[in-house]
């Protein structure tokens, strides 16, 4: 067998395994940004392709008294199967296709089942999201998603507090 020939079998099972890496170093709040995000895409009635996530780039995971929030952004590869395909597990990855991208961020709360309280995702192109404008519309995002649940120690409500008359000792 030729070296080119054994090249072409070995690195699609490399980048198999650098996939599974990154997955299994992946927390399970990322994991499951990820699935979602994935779930939002393929949601969008002009995919008509199965992707994959091809790799996960600037994971940032910070927890604070009002929860946990999650950044990530995720690398897409367009597969030949349609996104309607029973059997998802054998679709093969197109070369030379759509290789968009998401910017997510998502804040979950501190149960033992973390609930999102708050999300934020964009997708597209992934020179289109490198755009200053929006970039600086995806930071502004997050951080309005990242604050969520904080402000209730500042903030008064209604109801908050109950004060009663004591009586002259």
């Amino acid at each position: 067998m030729s070296l080119p020939a054994a090249a072409g079998i070995w690195l699609p099972a490399l980048s198999l395994g650098f996939m599974a890496l990154a997955a299994a170093s992946q927390s399970p709040l990322q994991r499951r940004v990820v699935k979602e995000v994935l779930d939002y895409f393929h949601s969008r009635s002009n995919v008509h392709f199965l992707f994959k996530e091809q790799s996960v780039e600037g994971a940032v995971e910070r927890e604070d008294p009002s929860g946990t929030f999650v950044q990530l952004r995720v690398n897409l590869v367009q597969t030949a199967c349609g996104k309607r395909m029973v059997r998802k597990q054998n679709c093969k990855t197109v070369e030379n296709k759509r290789k968009p991208a998401c910017v997510a961020c998502f804040k979950f709360d501190t149960g033992d089942v973390p609930k999102v309280l708050d999300k934020y995702y964009n997708c597209g192109p992934s020179h289109h999201l490198a755009v200053k404008e929006i970039k600086h519309r995806d930071e502004a995002e997050c951080r309005e998603v990242e604050e969520t649940g904080k402000s209730t120690d500042s903030l008064y409500l209604p109801g908050m507090f109950a004060f009663s008359k004591g009586l002259p000792a």
